[in-house]
């Protein structure tokens, strides 16, 4: 079930915010990125199928510990640069962090329980 709910949380921001284009802020966010702002529909549309990937191989649960290393960096890298170069455009900078900050435990959880082995 832990694998389900992180695997829905990558296909949702990743289908449907990013690939569908549901959730406009995110363009605004990105546009806000130095050297961003005219690739931001590209930008989004690659990593929302990066981000849908995700969640395919968190489902698979094929190499749980590498899938846990490549959703943290993913994250956190995303996340920096937001409150780097958009702070002002997100609603709830704290929120974010302590929500993603939980997310990425259930990330973690799920990559210790193990998987799929070769």
């Amino acid at each position: 079930m832990l694998r389900v709910g992180v695997a829905a949380v990558w296909l949702y921001e990743g289908l449907w915010c990013k690939v569908l284009a549901k959730a406009p802020s995110q363009k605004e966010v990105v546009s806000a990125v130095p050297r961003f702002g005219g690739w931001a529909a590209p930008f989004l549309m690659v990593l929302g199928v990066v981000e849908a990937a995700l969640g395919v191989w968190v489902l698979w649960g094929f190499a749980p510990g590498l899938c846990a290393v490549t959703q943290t960096v993913l994250l956190v890298t995303l996340n920096a640069n937001g409150l780097l170069w958009a702070r002002n455009m997100i609603h709830d900078p704290a929120g974010m962090v302590v929500k993603n900050a939980a997310f990425l435990m259930l990330a973690w959880v799920c990559g210790a329980a193990g998987g799929v082995r070769p």
